[in-house]
């Protein structure tokens, strides 16, 4: 699924238009990912939790040559499932 069928199906179980379920879905990433870049989680109860986590810096391979790399520290976003996620699935 990308970003085109989430909004039709978005707009159809919603019953919105198009328009108004592409305005939604921009609205919840913005909130989740302001959230995000803040330093704090976003749970959605059920579904699953966002989270910022730091890599450190690390020396790394180039595969093909195997000469050595420094990769600079970065921060990641993390996902942890919820219980009800987690169990529709299985």
């Amino acid at each position: 699924m990308n970003k085109g069928d989430l909004i039709n199906k978005i707009a159809e179980e919603a019953n919105l238009t198009k328009a108004q379920a592409t305005s939604a879905l921009s609205a919840t990433l913005s909130a989740i990912s302001g959230t995000l870049k803040e330093g704090d989680k976003a749970a959605l109860l059920g579904f699953g939790t966002f989270s910022v986590t730091a890599r450190p810096a690390r020396v790394g391979r180039n595969p093909k040559t195997g000469a050595a790399i420094d990769i600079p520290a970065k921060n990641v976003v993390k996902f942890k499932p919820g219980k009800e996620l987690s169990e529709s699935l299985n």
